[in-house]
């Protein structure tokens, strides 16, 4: 356990996994959702959201949420937590969301450039995670 990422973590984090965001406020237990996100060179996890999402409206009242990302089947068991306090950004949505899309989706499917551009037509806001606590498991 720590409140950094280290450079490993960093390295796994930059692969094409899914996370689970939890944010606080929620109902009890909580329900993560599956989000694309980037861990960035600061040591923060970003990702993209509709500014009316709830999650968002939970966040500005309480703004702790925590991420998991695990390695998928058939690798070696390993998995990360990340928690902390996370700032709703108005500016650098739609270029993370076209970072994203390059990195899950296939740039040559005519459907996911559809999707993109969707995406990028609509209102986003940035989420940036700080981590405060971090643990990790490899097996």
């Amino acid at each position: 356990m720590s409140d950094s990422l280290t450079t490993e973590d960093l390295e796994f984090l930059r692969r094409p996994l899914y996370g689970f965001l939890s944010v606080a406020a929620g109902p009890v237990p909580a329900q993560p959702r599956p989000v694309w996100f980037e861990a960035t060179a600061e040591g923060t996890i970003q990702l993209f959201t509709d500014p009316n999402s709830l999650k968002v409206r939970r966040l500005r009242r309480d703004p702790r949420a925590s991420i998991v990302v695990a390695a998928p089947v058939r690798e070696r068991e390993r998995w990360l937590a990340v928690s902390g306090h996370v700032t709703v950004e108005t500016d650098g949505a739609h270029e993370l969301a076209e970072r994203l899309a390059a990195r899950y989706w296939d740039a040559d499917d005519p459907s996911r450039v559809a999707d993109l551009a969707e995406i990028l037509g609509a209102d986003q806001v940035r989420l940036v995670l700080q981590p405060d606590d971090v643990r990790r498991f490899v097996y």
